[in-house]
């Protein structure tokens, strides 16, 4: 059965309940073929000392949305998703609103997993752009 796109997405949300992701109230808000996207709201929770959009949260929405794609698009009945390595190179400073990161797929292959991740603002300024790699291993029964 092909679950909707309401559904894929209240699925992932539902998953964050109590992690790091509904900490940073990271929310997963929408969902295609090839793509996923989450935002963030950039507030004082994320924020360096000086007052702007801290890398490391950049990274946590980065790899958040990177793994729930590889979940999404890989067969998780048989299999569990890893990262493995995630790069952020971050191009612009944030201090409101909301951020949002868009995964999509360089690499879908079997065992590994490349994601190209672009994080913009709400003005879709480019802000960072991330590469996180994921690796499917076998569930054991």
């Amino acid at each position: 059965m092909q679950l909707s796109k309401e559904m894929v997405l209240a699925k992932a949300n539902a998953a964050s309940k109590n992690t790091l992701m509904e900490t940073l109230n990271i929310e997963m808000v929408d969902y295609g073929d090839d793509f996923l996207v989450a935002r963030m709201p950039v507030d004082s929770r994320v924020y360096q000392p000086d007052g702007v959009l801290h890398g490391g949260a950049t990274a946590a929405l980065a790899e958040s949305v990177g793994s729930f794609a590889s979940h999404i698009f890989i067969d998780t009945e048989n299999k569990f998703v890893r990262g493995l390595e995630i790069t952020a190179n971050h191009l612009r400073s944030v201090t409101e609103g909301y951020i949002y990161a868009k995964a999509t797929f360089l690499h879908k292959g079997r065992t590994t997993q490349l994601l190209d991740i672009r994080v913009t603002d709400e003005e879709d300024n480019l802000i960072s752009i991330c590469r996180l790699s994921t690796i499917s291993l076998p569930k054991k029964k």
